[in-house]
């Protein structure tokens, strides 16, 4: 049995400054990738490795059928996820980033467990928009064992991640719709239902027009085009509803802390990612206003794009202990066998 991995220190709430540190410890996507151990796991994958401009062996990051079959290679090889695909028109995420995001969300949990990050199926996880492609259930439960609900306003996307859940004999994702697209837990959650753990990665943009600009301006960075040129849809273009929503990444997070505060017993941390820093000014307003507990920033950083977590609780330090005592006990803090 692994030896337990212990929590670095706690992230402070200016943690968004400095944001060039690399991705954290635990991640497996650290160093460069090894195209010939990938090829192996996932043969699909040749057709779309060649060298670059250096000399190195790396894929097209601008073709969408290249950065699935990196994607499908990576989850095969580093998480054992078999017969992962996704339909072309939604969102193809970057795998490194969407496991740094767990390792960081690990260690929050471990605050609230004696230091030590929780394993196993007892811990359970709420995935606000899991979206086609199901990522972070399949990596979290990979890596830790714990067991994931995802909720989406979008069938088709849940049908999407039903079939790599069915293909891989998955027991511990379960997948529910969300039936109100300007509701976040109602529709969702049971009665007396209990999550360790909420996550999201809320749409950035308010319309479809800023969604199209934000495209193009990322096809310009990768030196594709120049100004007004029309961009193609890109790997990670994606879906109306998984780019936009009323109000944008600001509207959908405040609309999210307005709701957990009628179910602050439900879950231990609310969190979610937050794209633009233009965003943080409203979301701690909207958290000094509700009145939580704790919140905390978690920064993170993938090359040239930065982000980060706001976290979350309404609980005190002693209703922390007492979820501790009532929810894991001491199976829960134990790794699972490798």
């Amino acid at each position: 049995m692994p030896k337990k991995p212990t929590a670095p220190d706690a992230p402070r709430k200016s943690a968004d400054q400095g944001l060039t540190k690399p991705l954290h410890p635990r991640n497996k996507h650290a160093g460069r990738y090894d195209f010939a151990q990938l090829i192996a796991a996932s043969p699909q994958l040749a057709a779309y490795v060649a060298a670059n401009a250096y000399g190195d062996q790396s894929i097209d990051f601008a073709d969408p059928l290249a950065v699935r079959a990196l994607n499908r290679a990576l989850l095969k090889d580093s998480y054992g996820v078999t017969g992962w695909d996704l339909p072309p028109q939604y969102l193809c995420p970057p795998i490194p980033g969407r496991a740094d995001a767990l390792h960081y969300l690990a260690d929050l949990l471990a605050r609230s467990n004696g230091g030590q990050i929780p394993y196993g199926a007892a811990i359970r996880v709420l995935d606000i928009g899991v979206g086609a492609n199901c990522v972070y259930p399949l990596i979290g439960h990979s890596e830790y064992g714990w067991s994931f609900v995802g909720s989406d306003i979008d069938r088709a996307a849940l049908a999407s991640a039903q079939a790599v859940i069915d293909a891989n004999h998955q027991q511990a994702i379960e997948l529910r719709f969300q039936p109100t697209r300007l509701s976040v837990f109602k529709g969702v959650l049971h009665a007396d239902e209990l999550f360790d753990l909420v996550m999201c990665n809320p749409p950035f943009h308010a319309s479809i027009d800023d969604a199209q600009a934000g495209s193009a301006r990322k096809w310009q960075n990768l030196g594709q085009g120049a100004p007004g040129d029309q961009a193609p849809r890109l790997n990670f273009g994606g879906q109306s509803d998984e780019l936009c929503c009323a109000g944008g990444e600001q509207g959908f997070i405040c609309r999210m802390i307005g709701e957990s505060a009628q179910i602050t017993h439900s879950c231990l941390w609310f969190t979610t990612l937050v794209s633009k820093a233009t965003t943080l000014p409203a979301v701690y307003r909207a958290l000094k206003s509700a009145g939580v507990h704790d919140s905390r920033t978690i920064a993170m950083a993938q090359g040239q794009k930065k982000s980060r977590i706001v976290a979350w609780t309404w609980l005190d330090e002693r209703q922390q202990q007492a979820w501790r005592n009532a929810r894991r006990g001491e199976s829960a803090r134990t790794p699972l066998a490798t």
